[in-house]
């Protein structure tokens, strides 16, 4: 099987597989830190923003969350 390569200079998120390979969490927590990594810096992060860019809602954001916390891919902390 051919592998087809294109030239990538935009639009594209270089990303370690560490977390991709990571047998310990799920594919949609997977997906979420993919996601997460995908995004500009100084976005602003919260469960409600990333339910809008996925379709799982915000319930399934907020397991996926708790998930990467868990396995120490994310800290949180809550701002006022």
């Amino acid at each position: 099987m051919a592998i087809i390569r294109a030239e990538k200079t935009k639009g594209f998120t270089v990303m370690s597989n560490s977390h991709l390979r990571d047998r310990s969490i799920t594919r949609k927590a997977k997906g979420l830190l993919s996601l997460i990594l995908s995004l500009p810096d100084g976005w602003g992060y919260s469960l409600k923003g990333l339910a809008k860019l996925n379709t799982d809602g915000i319930d399934g954001v907020r397991s996926a969350v708790q998930e990467l916390e868990d396995a120490g891919y994310i800290i949180r902390r809550q701002r006022r």
